[in-house]
C-alpha cells in the first residue's frame, strides 16, 4: 500500500501544472530574494525574508545590487524550473545565475568577521578555479597547499575592495563543466556598474547579510527577473514580493 501511494503521489506531481515546493527551500528559514526588471537588466532589488510558521515575512527594508553586465541566466541550483523562457547560464557569459541555491562559504580580507558561515581568510595563495575541465573547478583553492594544476583562475586576495567581504554563491555545486563558477556576493564599484557574473552591493549591505546569516536556519537566494519570479512563485510557495 506504501508503495502504491507513493507512485500515485510521484505521478500527481509530474503532472503539467501540478504545484510542489522548490527542492531545498522547504526547511529554509533565512532567505534572500533577488529580483530585476527583466533578464538583460544589469540592477536589482535584494529583500531579506524570515520564516514564521508556514510563512516568509519580510526582514528590514530592501537593498540595491548590482548584477552581471549581461544580465541572469538559468543557473545551477537547488530546483529545475522545467521549460522556461530565458537564457541559460555559461562560463563566461557575464551573467548572474537565476534559481535557487545555497551560500557556501564567507570570505575576506580579515583574519576573522562578524558571522556565523564558515569563514575563510583570503591571503594570496587563494583562487577560485574557473578552468572547466579541471577536477577542482568552481571551487576555491589555497594554491600554497595543492598541487596546481588548473590553466586558469581568479586570484581572490585583490588589490581592491571588492572581495574584502564576500559570499559564495553555490550555482553549478557540484560543477558541471563550463557551466559558470566562481559566483559570488561581494561589494560593488558602484549602483551603476555590473560586475562578471556575481550580485554585487554597497559595503554595508554585505556586511549586514554576514552578520544576519545563519547556517543552522538554512539561508537560501532566490534571484529572478520579475516576470519569472511571479510565474514560478505559486510552484516554488515563494513569499510575495
Amino acid at each position: 500500500m506504501n508503495r502504491l501511494i507513493r507512485a500515485v503521489t510521484l505521478l500527481v506531481l509530474s503532472l503539467p501544472g501540478a504545484t510542489t515546493m522548490a527542492q531545498g527551500l522547504d526547511d529554509s528559514r533565512q532567505l534572500i530574494v533577488v529580483t530585476s526588471k527583466n533578464w538583460d537588466d544589469i540592477q536589482g532589488i535584494a529583500q531579506r525574508y524570515e520564516r514564521h510558521g508556514d510563512s516568509f515575512e519580510k526582514f528590514e527594508p530592501p537593498f540595491a545590487v548590482v548584477l552581471g553586465k549581461n544580465g541572469m541566466g538559468w543557473g545551477k541550483g537547488l530546483d529545475n524550473p522545467g521549460q522556461q523562457q530565458g537564457p541559460v547560464k555559461q562560463e563566461g557569459d557575464g551573467k548572474a545565475p537565476a534559481g535557487i541555491f545555497k551560500l557556501g562559504t564567507a570570505f575576506g580580507y580579515d583574519a576573522k568577521a562578524d558571522t556565523r558561515l564558515p569563514y575563510l581568510e583570503l591571503t594570496p595563495n587563494i583562487e577560485c578555479v574557473d578552468d572547466g575541465p579541471n577536477a577542482r573547478y568552481n571551487q576555491l583553492v589555497d594554491s600554497a597547499v595543492i598541487v596546481k594544476d588548473w590553466n586558469s583562475a581568479e586570484q581572490m586576495r585583490r588589490k581592491d575592495d571588492l572581495y574584502r567581504q564576500g559570499i559564495f554563491i553555490e550555482h553549478n555545486t557540484p560543477a558541471s563543466p563550463a557551466a559558470g563558477s566562481c559566483i559570488f556576493f561581494h561589494i560593488w564599484r558602484g549602483p551603476t556598474t555590473p560586475t562578471r557574473g556575481c550580485t554585487a552591493m554597497a559595503p554595508a549591505d554585505i556586511a549586514r547579510l554576514l552578520s544576519w546569516l545563519d547556517p543552522r536556519q538554512s539561508p537560501r537566494l532566490v534571484q529572478l527577473p520579475e516576470a519569472q519570479y511571479e510565474q514560478l512563485r505559486e510552484r516554488w510557495q515563494l513569499p510575495e514580493r
